[in-house]
């Protein structure tokens, strides 16, 4: 018999998601803040990990839940690896010529592109993503998102974990 007990941290990983979404969202718009096609990539990521978290819920420690676990940890190292990215290339001086901007977009800027035809104030980029923009506690919203990914991947990890213990 495997412990149930695994729904509370998915609830608590789809809540803090979709309030990361949700923070994106009203800061850019409270702030008139310019979004990259990282930062949307992102706010992106967040949302499927809410819904991907909310499967987590619906189906504990079952099979389905597992896999949705499994999604949700892969989802967030992604969304690690992208925000480390951004940071990174924060910190690098301008001068150098780092820059997220290639002579054509990847399939990441295609898709925030798309998005933001679809749905401007959720999608639209219109920032640089070398430029840090505001800071919070000397955090800026790259290093943030990288804390929020980070934070999802070990409790992702540790609900798979605990899924696979018995009562």
């Amino acid at each position: 018999m495997f412990a149930p007990a695994v729904r509370p941290i998915w609830l608590a990983i789809a809540l803090f998601c979709a309030l990361a979404a949700g923070l994106s969202i009203g800061l850019t718009e409270i702030f008139n803040l310019h979004p990259c096609h990282l930062c949307i990539f992102q706010r992106l990521l967040f949302m499927v990990l809410a819904v991907l978290a909310l499967s987590g819920v619906l189906f504990g420690a079952a099979l389905p839940g597992t896999i949705m676990g499994a999604l949700v940890v892969a989802t967030a190292g992604t969304g690690l690896g992208f925000a480390g990215y951004q940071s990174w290339l924060e910190r690098q001086p301008t001068d150098l010529g780092f820059s997220c901007v290639g002579p054509e977009q990847g399939p990441i800027e295609q898709l925030v592109e798309w998005l933001g035809e679809q749905s401007p104030t959720l999608f639209m980029a219109t920032g640089m993503c070398d430029e840090t923009g505001p800071q919070l506690l000397g955090l800026s919203f790259a290093n943030a998102a990288l804390v929020g990914h980070l934070m999802v991947v070990l409790l992702g990890v540790w609900a798979l974990w605990r899924s696979r213990q018995p009562f």
